[in-house]
């Protein structure tokens, strides 16, 4: 079956204080019912992220920050197993309701061997 990525988006300036806990238990209720329909491979939230940006001389620049010129940056996610992606935007039009922000589904179209 194929696999999504449903990641979740916060405003650059997120206030986490917003994140009461009835978000919380709507999540955490959300990701039981994800793992009771098997569908849930995968999920996080995200922390403290670093930038890295190749140089002209061959290096690599670090910044602090975990987005590139953008207003807003992935905060958690979700990897999904679904027949397709209907499925899997029915399940990230849940996680748009526990979470309270906007989420994006991408298929995943290619997943190394492990060997």
């Amino acid at each position: 079956m194929p696999q999504y990525l449903v990641a979740g988006y916060l405003p650059d300036d997120f206030d986490p204080s917003l994140a009461d806990e009835a978000m919380g238990r709507d999540i955490h209720a959300l990701n039981k019912e994800m793992i009771v329909a098997g569908v849930r491979i995968y999920a996080c939230g995200l922390g403290k992220a670093k930038s890295l940006r190749p140089r002209p001389d061959g290096g690599v620049l670090i910044t602090d920050g975990p987005y590139l010129e953008t207003k807003e940056h992935i905060g958690g996610f979700w990897i999904l197993e679904t027949a397709d992606m209907d499925q899997a935007v029915a399940w990230a039009r849940k996680g748009v309701v526990a979470t309270r922000r906007q989420v994006e589904v991408r298929e995943i179209f290619f997943n190394p061997a492990t060997d």
